[in-house]
């Protein structure tokens, strides 16, 4: 069902809005957000079975002028773009003299910030369903990034299946945000390079969604996440997941690197690394080493400079022993020639 009516008047309030003349009958509130002036209103389409998510974003509490608006409108036509499983399509939009409201399909999922608790294996399996939703979204011809991923905007099922809601701040990328009131992602989840200004990257999200996966499993509440962050922008957690694998932390220590050049460079390259890690256990040997060295700023020149002492070592001592063999030769030989 499409539906972009655009109507201006005033809409009756009874304990809910009462939006039946477009076609769709309020059955209760899912989220209120006052400090951005966003109510979000579960509903039922009318003569229908379809269950619909209306989101009102009252520009009269917001103190959001047209410049919102027009945000709301670049919201819509990123939504129309996508079309994919695990994200809520687009259905409908209208307006009041007042308020804005849009309309997406229902998800049957609760948030991941509702208080609940996953075991590692569940957190790897939603890391996953995310990683796949954010690849399709990398892979358009016009890449997109999220710009907002935290747990709140996660919806999961029971079968641990993801969805990710809430475009508000997505953008194309390589364009810049004109509405910069708005252009702001949530503080602990939000990137470095985001916060001083410069230009979100495809790598930028992978940070977002390892902030959430580390709240996952240290059981950190979104609003507590300042707590696991020091003032170099760092996550200082491991301590708190002693069970997890090494090789698994690595991983995420990667997705959060301060630096966006030291993440992996799209949400495909950490989905294919992380897929062949098992989240718990230990790790050999050679991969405690390798972990050990991993977020080091020059990895591999580190490793290389290692190899070329061994190889300098070895061939200093390679050609020690034959000076020395040499020298003894001509030792004897100049004996000989006293005798």
């Amino acid at each position: 069902m499409e539906l972009d009516v655009r109507k201006k008047g005033a809409i009756p309030l009874t304990e809910h809005p009462d939006f039946s003349e477009l076609g769709y009958e309020v059955i209760r509130e899912l989220g209120r957000n006052h400090e951005g002036g966003r109510v979000t209103y579960l509903a039922n389409v009318c003569n229908s079975t379809q269950q619909v998510v209306i989101k009102e974003f009252s520009f009269a509490d917001a103190g959001v002028d047209w410049l919102g608006l027009k945000a709301y409108e670049r919201e819509i036509e990123i939504l129309q773009r996508l079309n994919h499983p695990r994200i809520p399509r687009y259905v409908g939009s209208f307006e009041t003299s007042i308020s804005f409201y849009l309309v997406q399909e229902y998800k049957n999922a609760p948030s991941l910030g509702l208080r609940r608790s996953f075991n590692p294996k569940e957190i790897k399996q939603i890391a996953l369903s995310i990683l796949e939703i954010l690849v399709y979204l990398q892979q358009l011809v016009d890449p997109i990034i999220h710009g907002d991923i935290k747990p709140e905007n996660i919806l999961v099922d029971e079968q641990l299946n993801a969805y990710l809601v809430d475009f508000g701040l997505a953008q194309i990328q390589g364009t810049k945000m004109a509405f910069s009131s708005l252009a702001a992602g949530t503080p602990g989840f939000m990137p470095p390079e985001e916060q001083l200004g410069h230009s979100l990257t495809l790598a930028s999200d992978l940070y977002s969604l390892g902030a959430t996966l580390i709240c996952l499993l240290t059981d950190t509440r979104s609003v507590d996440i300042a707590k696991l962050v020091d003032d170099n922008y760092r996550f200082n957690f491991q301590k708190l997941v002693s069970q997890i694998n090494p090789r698994f932390k690595s991983w995420l220590m990667t997705m959060v690197q301060p630096n966006r050049k030291y993440r992996y460079a799209n949400a495909a390259i950490a989905l294919e690394v992380v897929k062949l890690i098992e989240v718990t256990g230990t790790a050999t040997a050679i991969e405690t080493f390798m972990t050990a060295i991993k977020f080091r700023k020059q990895t591999t020149m580190l490793v290389l400079a290692i190899i070329g002492m061994f190889a300098v070592a070895a061939t200093t001592l390679i050609l020690s022993q034959q000076g020395g063999v040499a020298q003894q030769l001509q030792e004897s030989q100049c004996q000989g020639c006293n005798l």
